[in-house]
């Protein structure tokens, strides 16, 4: 994974040679000035690649839709999701509602009834609009959410709690809790959310649901992320999309790449190589961010290899103090969709809790062809459920085998626990007796795993309580 750091090296250095003449009275030499072209045009689209990333990948969830016949301002698919379903760190916790709505001239209304739900709406760039539901301003009791586009200037009604969006295009994501494993009942109530044109209110033209859980699909920008379509695919939501005012240096630096709204993306061979490589180099450096950061605050626990997924705490949007964290966006959007401030939380009781494990007890990254124990002490500090799951490094999405099943969960595999522990397994093959309590993993591919509380208590914080490390079996 360092390779792209070493080219970036290379080409820099060949801008200034030993022996090369760099000026001429004063003035670039013709050699030097081309070298340096080519690599300040590299690092400009490194840095493009990593920034816009959450939007080329906003685009691969929209995509994944589209591919299943989901109609635009018209369709919520809504799934039980499993392995089958490529989706980064999506899981098999609570059954999904997501939908793509386009706010140009049409403000949204999300009806929610009272229940447990968490909802949100991001941007065409997966930026936080508002939280729905639980985490949100109705906290679960029900409300009506009003979703406005870019300079909206029309009359707000009362009643309602607005989000206004800085893109056309955006995601509306839900997810119903499966109260006491109730995944039939989590599923009617996702249908009973009321989603709705404001120009309809007194006669709503309500979206329809589609149930997906039985289709594959690939809601991801795997297919494009290290090659000239994910430029491409940025330059289709440029010409679509407003510029974001706070991002405006940003794009600049995408019509410094020939990406620019009202002109044609029309890259020289010269470009196309530079675009190329930027791409394949900008997603090696988002995934040392995810899996090999060396940042101080990434320990969850100083005597584990456990990792806090996100840097940033009670953010949707990674701001701090002074300014954005830029890894802790990089290291986020490289191995999951969308933001909230609820997923961030570090507090007792508040959203959810996610931490990450790519590494074994010894240090050595999680390998499929590996068996590992998993011990979990108990009582698990969570007010609502937690669960387990593993994912392919490659895919960032749950584990494919034979077993299509990813998870253990404290609502389902899990919920008859008892005693002071339990032991978890992953690996290719079962340890006899301990089937239920086993993950399949797929020999030769790299995994890694999200551990997750839903309504966390206070020793999930405070180091009185933690989970083991993976530890080899052999």
């Amino acid at each position: 994974m360092r390779t792209s750091t070493i080219l970036l090296a290379i080409l820099i250095a060949s801008a200034v040679a030993p022996g090369q003449e760099t000026l001429r009275g004063g003035f670039p030499a013709p050699e030097a000035s081309q070298n340096a072209r080519d690599a300040e045009d590299f690092q400009r689209a490194v840095t493009a690649y990593r920034f816009w990333y959450p939007t080329a990948s906003c685009e691969g969830i929209f995509n994944g839709g589209l591919e299943l016949g989901q109609k635009v301002n018209e369709d919520m698919m809504i799934l039980s999701a499993g392995p089958r379903q490529v989706v980064f760190t999506a899981n098999s916790d609570t059954p999904y509602g997501s939908g793509t709505f386009d706010l140009k001239d049409r403000p949204l209304v999300v009806e929610l009834p009272p229940g447990p739900f968490i909802a949100l709406a991001d941007d065409h760039h997966q930026r936080w609009i508002m939280d729905m539901g639980l985490p949100g301003p109705d906290a679960g009791k029900g409300g009506k959410h009003l979703l406005l586009p870019p300079g909206y200037k029309g009359e707000v009604p009362s009643g309602y709690h607005v989000g206004r969006s800085a893109s056309y295009k955006v995601l509306v994501a839900i997810r119903a809790l499966p109260i006491n494993g109730d995944v039939v009942g989590a599923m009617a109530a996702l249908r009973s959310i009321k989603i709705y044109p404001l120009s309809s209110a007194a006669d709503p033209k309500l979206v329809k649901y589609t149930d997906i859980t039985q289709k594959p699909m690939d809601g991801t920008c795997l297919r494009w992320e290290d090659n000239l379509q994910f430029w491409e695919k940025l330059h289709d939501v440029f010409e679509a999309e407003p510029v974001v005012p706070e991002f405006r240096a940003m794009s600049g630096l995408l019509m410094s790449l020939g990406i620019e709204k009202g002109k044609p993306f029309a890259p020289d061979a010269r470009m196309k190589d530079i675009l190329e490589r930027a791409a394949k180099a900008g997603r090696e450096q988002l995934l040392v961010s995810a899996f090999d950061s060396n940042r101080p605050n990434r320990a969850a626990w100083d005597d584990r290899k456990w990792e806090w997924v996100s840097f940033v705490a009670d953010n949707g949007n990674f701001r701090t103090p002074g300014g954005l964290d830029l890894e802790a966006r990089d290291r986020w959007f490289a191995q999951a969709i969308v933001t909230s401030p609820a997923m961030f939380r570090r507090s007792p009781g508040a959203g959810s809790l996610y931490w990450l494990a790519a590494r074994d007890r010894s240090g050595a990254y999680l390998d499929g062809s590996k068996s590992y124990k998993l011990a979990v002490p108990l009582p698990v500090p969570a007010g609502l459920f937690w669960s387990v799951t593993a994912y392919d490094a490659a895919t960032r999405s749950e584990v494919q085998t034979d077993q299509d099943k990813a998870a253990l969960r404290s609502l389902f595999e899990l919920k008859d626990l008892s005693g002071d522990s339990v032991d978890l397994y992953f690996g290719p093959t079962a340890p006899a007796g301990k089937e239920s309590r086993w993950i399949k993993t797929a020999a030769g591919k790299g995994w890694f795993a999200y551990f997750r509380i839903y309504g966390p208590k206070g020793p999930a914080f405070d180091g009185n309580w933690k989970p083991g490390d993976f530890e080899e079996v052999k």
